[in-house]
């Protein structure tokens, strides 16, 4: 599969999954403010595998009040697993930080089009404040019940351009309704800040209202832009092109100067006040905190539109795993490994994987290394990686190759056995607050939990053995296993064959041979526990 393939719009996106039985389509009903995303929720904090987790398309959605809406409600279509990700992409799994690197380098401009398909319906004026019209018409979900103070856009592209210099910039911003023609949206201040907040402070140097169109469901690879923290004076536009392969269509904005993607499912345009901000939240935040009211921009609605058939598109953040988790992991961590291995050249680097569950990847990253990689190369790769991206990496830990990353019990086994906290851990002072409730002065925590010598073997019964019992595990009925690495012994370098024949004996029985050898080899004036090898040159 080449990138060429990858979907050109929404609907071709949901196509594809459901081809691939990656959509799930639910049509009893269900309440948008109640029902619709704790529904989903369940996939993400219901023990299921990130395999089994799938889209879902709601095509009988209701408020809270009783109104029925039109058009459906999808979440999960972007990111509910990798493999959903990568559809979007047009690439297998393992291509995907691949194609970012090529797209990155290699952007491709967009083409600008007229009567575009994000315009067939078109609502202004006194439309946008009638009684159940404006933002009232659109099936937007409560992300958190219980704790969020308003239904809430969330897989957004909020477009916004630099005053001076006319380049565009393209970010996932939440947005909540305020007004049946009035949003809140929170663009981030911290960490350097947002691309679109460098805009607006622009506009507000100037004195202007900040132009704003906000996407809602369009082609993945354009989506997939908005998270990723590009350059801010790199066109996320161009870049999705790189993704695709080919120039992704736009449009101009009705009612502000703005280009935006052609083939969208509904935009909602406007002018954001620089003078004036307006109290916005509670909302559950992806650093799986609940984000308390805070002053952020009000945005004034000026124009929504959207196809005939739109689709609203919503997705899963809070507490992860979550789509919005499983968007970033899937392609920071090959950028990161990129970085590593190509920017700063680290020996021995292998794998870079960011930790998921609940810590939503940033704050804990694990730095995979070659056996015998050197403990200089080990540290340039820790600091690579916990520099990289302001919000990335405050708890960075390298283990070796034989330590599944992904496995949090193995890598706090090797900073128990493998670390020793004078030598191998570094706190680093004055970091960034980063992304969480907590701002403020933070710090780094650099463990190197690196085999530093030759070990012994693991001590579980070696694959051989494992494989069988689990083949009469299976024979008896036995629940389902999960193997989870290490599940079988291996060699640490710390080893003789003498021991491979001791070993060997035992499982035939012939232990009483073993016995002769050692009886032989009895020593007069040691201590017990004497080490074999400081007496002997055992091979």
């Amino acid at each position: 599969m080449s990138a060429q393939q990858a979907p050109a719009d929404f609907h071709e996106q949901l196509r594809r999954l459901e081809e691939r039985g990656l959509l799930v389509r639910i049509d009893r009903p269900i309440c948008k403010d109640t029902e619709l995303h704790p529904l989903m929720r369940w996939q993400f904090q219901g023990g299921l595998h990130e395999s089994q987790r799938k889209a879902f398309l709601y095509t009988n959605v209701h408020g809270v009040d009783g109104r029925k809406y039109d058009m459906p409600v999808v979440v999960g279509a972007l990111a509910a697993n990798p493999e959903i990700y990568a559809t979007g992409m047009g690439v297998p799994v393992e291509q995907i930080g691949e194609v970012w690197t090529r797209a990155m380098s290699n952007p491709i401009p967009p083409v600008s089009i007229t009567n575009p398909p994000c315009q067939e319906v078109v609502i202004t004026g006194a439309d946008l404040t009638k009684p159940g019209g404006g933002l009232a018409c659109l099936p937007v979900p409560i992300s958190t019940p219980g704790f969020d103070a308003a239904p809430y856009f969330t897989a957004t592209l909020a477009v916004t351009k630099d005053p001076e210099t006319g380049v565009r910039n393209m970010g996932t911003y939440r947005a909540g309704l305020k007004a049946l023609d009035r949003l809140g949206v929170r663009m981030a201040s911290r960490l350097s800040g947002a691309g679109g907040y460098q805009h607006w402070l622009k506009y507000k140097e100037r004195g202007e209202k900040m132009p704003c169109a906000i996407i809602i469901g369009c082609s993945p690879v354009v989506m997939f832009t908005g998270p990723q923290k590009l350059r801010i004076d790199e066109d996320e536009m161009a870049v999705a092109g790189g993704l695709a392969g080919y120039p992704i269509r736009t449009c101009k904005a009705l009612t502000v100067d703005l280009e935006i993607p052609a083939d969208a499912e509904i935009v909602v345009e406007g002018l954001i006040d620089t003078d004036m901000l307006e109290p916005e939240g509670p909302f559950g935040e992806s650093h799986g905190h609940v984000a308390l009211e805070g002053f952020n921009l009000s945005m004034q609605v000026t124009a929504i539109t959207h196809r005939k058939k739109a689709v609203f598109v919503s997705i899963v953040s809070q507490v992860t795993p979550s789509e919005s988790s499983v968007m970033k992991k899937v392609a920071y961590e090959p950028l990161f490994l990129n970085h590593l291995k190509k920017d700063l050249n680290v020996k021995g680097i292998s794998r870079v994987v960011m930790h998921e569950p609940l810590s939503n990847l940033r704050p804990v990253i694990f730095l995979q290394f070659k056996q015998g990689a050197p403990k200089t190369e080990v540290w340039r790769g820790l600091q690579g990686a916990a520099t990289l991206q302001a919000q990335c990496g405050k708890i960075c830990v390298a283990v070796s190759e034989d330590v599944d990353p992904h496995n949090t019990d193995a890598v706090f086994w090797s900073m128990a056995y493998r670390s020793n906290p004078i030598e191998d851990v570094l706190v680093i002072p004055n970091r960034a607050g980063g992304h969480g409730p907590k701002g403020g002065n933070n710090s780094t925590l650099l463990i190197d939990a690196t085999a530093k010598t030759l070990m012994p073997p693991l001590a579980l019964p070696t694959k051989p053995y494992m494989e069988k019992a689990k083949v009469i595990w299976e024979e008896l009925g036995f629940p389902t296993l999960s193997p989870q690495p290490p599940w079988h012994g291996y060699e640490l370098g710390d080893w003789a064959k003498l021991w491979d024949e001791f070993a060997e004996n035992a499982v035939q029985g012939k232990w009483i041979e073993n016995g002769l050898n050692t009886y032989e080899r009895r020593k007069p004036d040691l201590i017990p526990e004497t080490p074999v090898r400081k007496v002997e040159d055992v091979k």
